[in-house]
């Protein structure tokens, strides 16, 4: 790694929960989320302008449907957001009937399938993983989780990378892109002996993952084998997630949390919840992109 890892802050925004970036490169633009403020964010880095979207309840990730919509990750479904008007569209609903459950991370495959998973507010083994497919058919593919977090794949679409973020383990499956399956969990990242949990998490071009972590102050990129390579030291604890932009796809934007942190430790950490940039020499994967019908 020949370029200092060194964040910048390029929105001061004081998020209460920044969640889900993503990175449109056709506009040259980064969708991200604030959960619990349930706002759908668009940043232009070359403006350094921010907007948003207010919607009806509390909105935990999000993918490119196309240039003019994105779906979204609500409470208990998914919503198709005209980035235009506003305007919100439900598309299938997930685990309603349970109150004590909610939407979390959410990623698209190469066959335009929806991966989501879900968390329990008490933490229990009470959450799941879904795949949603193009025809808004559900499929249960994961069961006992706690948090379903960070979501994604290998560069050659063989490997899936699952988040449980209070037991510190990311897991590899076998992945099967034609059929849509997942199989031979293991655990290939264990950070039980860390004070830190990982949360959301991105791939880079040569396999390497990138995983965010909460009460952390970093992110962490691993090698396909799950060594731990380098360390990118944030200003603030709770970090959540990470993806790569630019018209290089070399820029990795973090995104932040403020809740939860006493005034004290919003003083010390005062851009708590703001987004940062780190210029790398590691080029990005695209942005998921799900084409539904």
């Amino acid at each position: 790694m020949s370029v200092p890892l060194k964040p910048e802050n390029v929105l001061a925004v004081r998020a209460r929960l920044g969640e889900g970036p993503t990175w449109n490169h056709a506009q040259q633009v980064l969708h991200w989320v604030d959960i619990y403020n349930r706002r759908v964010h668009t940043f232009d880095p070359s403006s350094g302008e921010d907007t948003f979207i207010e919607v009806d309840t509390i909105v935990s990730g999000l993918f490119l449907e196309d240039q003019q919509h994105l779906v979204i990750a609500q409470e208990n479904g998914l919503t198709r957001l005209n980035l235009q008007s506003g305007e919100t569209t439900p598309l299938v609903a997930i685990e309603a009937d349970r109150p004590n459950n909610r939407l979390n991370d959410v990623r698209a495959d190469c066959h335009g399938r929806c991966w989501v998973g879900t968390m329990n507010n008490d933490e229990e083994p009470q959450a799941n993983l879904y795949r949603c497919d193009p025809d808004n058919s559900l499929h249960r593919m994961e069961t006992g989780l706690s948090i379903s977090n960070g979501l994604g794949w290998s560069p050659d679409w063989r490997t899936f990378y699952l988040t449980d973020s209070p037991r510190q383990v990311i897991y590899a499956y076998d992945f099967d892109a034609e059929s849509g399956t997942i199989s031979d969990r293991r655990p290939l990242i264990d950070l039980s002996h860390e004070s830190f949990y990982p949360d959301g998490l991105t791939i880079d071009a040569e396999g390497c993952i990138w995983s965010a972590m909460w009460e952390g102050w970093c992110v962490i990129r691993f090698d396909p084998a799950g060594q731990e390579m380098l360390r990118v030291p944030m200003p603030v604890p709770l970090v959540t997630s990470c993806t790569f932009g630019g018209k290089d796809l070399t820029d990795l934007f973090i995104t932040t949390a403020s809740a939860g942190l006493s005034q004290a430790q919003l003083k010390q950490s005062f851009e708590a919840g703001d987004l940062f940039r780190v210029q790398t020499d590691i080029k990005g994967l695209p942005s998921d992109r799900c084409v539904r019908h």
